[in-house]
């Protein structure tokens, strides 16, 4: 299995839609999660770069679909953050389109990151996304962010009672907990990033046999 260079993460471009990305081929994984969970943040700590992903002070700026190129054909995908307030309804169903279209028809998505905040997982958009990949067959990684918020004590008690739910979704869902700010949960995401970008097709591996 491949150790990827993330620090080499480039920003490719901005889609409204899934019709403006580029070919549907290489492997995509996704990062979703509502607007404040900490996706941008997240991404840059993955990449070691401050401003690969925008992060801002007024959560739910991602509208659109970006993409950043790991390695060739590696892509991380920022998907728009749900479940923001304070934003025109209109707006909101146009994300929510956007991301539902992504999610159901691009064919080379081969993981999902879902963030939440580790004091409020779980929300029913969180568990959405998770049904939504599992009915896919696509695994999923939980990050329970800003973990920092918390004692080690009520951080163990949220992971292993977000650990204990998601066994109901019946599907390959692990859950970690992910800091940016203590760097925490990097090395877990990028070990997750490595075995999805090094995922052989069925036809190729029977092909080398």
């Amino acid at each position: 299995m491949a150790n990827y260079n993330y620090q080499l993460t480039r920003f490719i471009t901005s889609a409204p839609d899934i019709r403006h990305l580029p070919e549907d081929t290489g492997i995509e994984v996704a990062f979703a999660g509502r607007s404040n969970a900490g996706k941008s943040s997240a991404l840059n700590t993955l990449t070691n770069q401050k401003n690969l992903a925008r992060t801002s002070k007024t959560p739910g700026r991602t509208q659109l679909i970006n993409l950043f190129e790991t390695a060739e054909g590696k892509r991380l995908v920022d998907l728009p953050g749900y479940g923001y307030a304070q934003v025109p309804e209109e707006m909101k169903r146009k994300w929510q389109r956007a991301l539902g279209e992504y999610l159901e028809k691009r064919l080379c998505l081969k993981g999902l990151v879902v963030l939440m905040d580790i004091r409020h997982p779980l929300k029913d958009l969180d568990q959405q996304m998770i049904e939504w990949a599992v009915d896919s067959n696509i695994p999923v990684l939980v990050l329970l962010t800003k973990a920092d918020k918390l004692a080690s004590g009520a951080r163990k008690a949220q992971l292993n009672m977000v650990r204990e739910a998601v066994i109901a979704f019946n599907g390959d869902v692990q859950v970690e907990v992910f800091s940016s700010l203590k760097k925490q949960g990097v090395d877990k995401l990028r070990q997750k990033l490595d075995i999805w970008f090094s995922d052989i097709p069925p036809e190729e591996a029977v092909a080398e046999e």
